[in-house]
């Protein structure tokens, strides 16, 4: 049974990077700010998206994790 939540875990994790990818690619294909300002929108977002990835990850490993 753990195989099947780690394989399911893994795949959300993969889905949300995709889905980040996707969203930074149409923002920059719809902006109508400057390069400062798209710059700063990006780096923001990036850092989000840094922080979900991390709270993702370490909420995988808690759910994986044996219980001692």
């Amino acid at each position: 049974m753990a195989t099947n939540d780690s394989a399911g875990g893994g795949a959300v994790l993969l889905a949300f990077v995709a889905g980040a990818i996707a969203g930074a690619a149409v923002a920059l294909l719809f902006a109508a700010a400057t390069g400062d300002e798209t710059r700063e929108y990006l780096g923001q977002r990036a850092r989000e998206g840094r922080e979900k990835v991390v709270d993702a990850a370490r909420q995988f490993r808690t759910e994986t994790e044996p219980e001692a």
